[in-house]
């Protein structure tokens, strides 16, 4: 049987202009190490671009997930070794660098979950690296449609820490805003050609043009954790 679902919709109010100042953070043609020194990213997106997600790993024995390109080449994976919602979970590239390390952190009675960029490929020091916070709206009443979002803040190890980003779940679809609104990313079940969905394990993530597609990578796997889905 086809399911036919709607797309994400932009709203309106979602295209008023941001500061120019805003959209240069938000875009980066280059991409900010914690010391301020400017390098270039090579998972910035030259145009749009499709990624499929599998939640599973390819690593025998162990919970994680692995993701493609369009062209059906391995550029993410995590291979988790302990259990399903781990406090620390590592995301690298196909050759088993560390890119990001996610972590749950404890505040008061609300847990959080914070990543930090591993420019040095090991998880071993993440002492002024780039990082970013996943904050629950802990006064959301969900709603009929499934609706929920996390704030999505950034910085370099809680130094100038700013609101960049909210992620917005409506029914299965995850939208990755910025600070105004647009949708920067979202991830849905995955279709074959003919409009069937393959298993709710299968993914597929469309990343806009001049976005940092490794951070975006690690929200939709910190959203996961969350909800203790990886």
């Amino acid at each position: 049987m086809q399911i036919s679902r709607q797309p994400y919709e932009t709203k309106p109010w979602q295209n008023r202009i941001c500061p120019a100042e805003t959209m240069v953070k938000i875009h980066p043609d280059h991409t900010t190490s914690g010391a301020g020194n400017i390098t270039s990213s090579p998972y910035l997106t030259t145009e749009k671009e499709s990624f499929t997600i599998w939640m599973k790993s390819l690593v025998f024995n162990t919970n994680g997930c692995t993701v493609f390109d369009s062209k059906g080449n391995i550029i993410y994976r995590v291979d988790n070794y302990n259990s399903k919602s781990c406090r620390e979970v590592y995301l690298m590239d196909l050759h088993g660098h560390v890119l990001f390390t996610l972590r749950s952190q404890k505040f008061g009675l609300f847990k959080t979950w914070e990543g930090y960029r591993s420019p040095s490929g090991t998880s071993d020091s993440t002492t002024n690296s780039e990082y970013f916070r996943v904050k629950s709206n802990i006064f959301q009443v969900p709603s009929k449609d499934s609706y929920s979002s996390y704030r999505v803040l950034t910085g370099s190890c809680r130094k100038n820490e700013q609101y960049h980003y909210k992620m917005v779940t409506r029914g299965s679809s995850l939208g990755i805003e910025d600070i105004c609104g647009r949708v920067v990313a979202e991830v849905k079940r995955k279709q074959s050609r003919k409009g069937l969905e393959f298993g709710d394990d299968v993914l597929t993530m469309v990343v806009e043009s001049q976005v940092d597609h490794s951070f975006i990578i690690g929200l939709v796997l910190t959203h996961r954790l969350i909800n203790r889905k990886l």
